[in-house]
């Protein structure tokens, strides 16, 4: 088995780690590739001989390797995933930023755990992706987590018009809209009143951001659907976000159409045998806990 090793240059706590693993994979005889960014870093940094970062450098990791093992929080494994792109090349995130739901191997577990993926003691679980198309602009994007259309900077409240299958379903007063998939259930959406959805749910969820209606809440569709939504109000300017990433849009014309649907392809993260989603809410969400004194 061949493992990418990949992760966040911008936190000084990746490179010790980093290069703990490498030394320690290189001693056994372990195959890996180092992303080109994380090869000169460990160079430059002094921890690594730079002949064997040289050797081991690979511009794209999905296609030379078997697992891919990302250092840092979520957000690092967003960036990950997109890496990766079509390829589908599992993943693992090893936890060196703060809450890692996504990333949820600690630091002190690396050795461990690539003796358990060695030995063959691990699953892969295919999380579900959602897919933009921007009509009228030919542009089109695909999310882990979710889909975000929001206001811009000062700008006041935006209407969306949304569609689901071609029935009209609201026209949502708010902030902003989030399209979520299960996996994006615990990140944005959850922080503004959305629901948990375990990760195998065949469904999307449409969570407003701070609606001008008290009655207005989160509604769960089924993966199948096709929503389509029109921001209405051609004089503010509005972004389309997504997994860290973002778009400006202003209508000038005729309100612009995002169509949202399931993408044709899922990101495979590893677990271990012991891991479970319901664990991971107890652990890091606190679920349970009872607070003394």
């Amino acid at each position: 088995m061949i493992y990418g090793i990949t992760g966040n240059t911008g936190k000084d706590n990746l490179w010790e780690p980093a290069a703990d693993l490498v030394r320690w994979m290189a001693d056994r005889g372990i195959s890996f590739r180092l992303n080109r960014d994380i090869a000169a870093g460990l160079s430059e940094h002094g921890f690594i001989e730079a002949d064997l970062c040289r050797r081991t450098s690979s511009d794209d990791l999905g296609r030379e390797s078997d697992i891919i093992l990302s250092f840092g929080g979520d957000g690092t494994l967003l960036k990950s995933a997109h890496e990766v792109g079509t390829s589908e090349t599992p993943i693992l995130g090893i936890n060196i930023g703060r809450l890692g739901f996504l990333s949820d191997i600690e630091v002190g577990q690396v050795r461990s755990t690539i003796t358990s993926l060695e030995n063959g003691e691990y699953r892969i679980e295919d999380r579900m992706l959602l897919q933009v198309e921007v009509l009228g602009v030919d542009s089109s994007w695909w999310a882990l987590n979710e889909f975000v259309i929001e206001r811009s900077g000062s700008a006041g409240l935006i209407s969306i018009r949304v569609t689901v299958d071609g029935v009209h379903l609201n026209d949502y007063w708010a902030d902003g809209l989030i399209v979520a998939t299960p996996t994006g259930s615990t990140a944005y959406s959850l922080s503004v009143g959305g629901p948990i959805v375990a990760p195998g749910s065949d469904v999307f969820i449409l969570t407003p951001l701070a609606p001008h209606s008290l009655t207005v809440r989160p509604i769960v569709l089924p993966s199948s659907a096709v929503i389509e939504a029109r921001v209405m109000r051609d004089e503010q300017p509005y972004v389309l976000a997504w997994d860290g990433r973002s778009h400006q849009f202003k209508n000038d014309d005729e309100p612009i159409a995002f169509r949202f649907s399931r993408a044709n392809h899922v990101v495979k993260l590893v677990k271990l045998p012991e891991q479970h989603y319901f664990q991971t809410l107890r652990s890091k969400l606190m679920w349970g806990a009872i607070r003394h004194g």
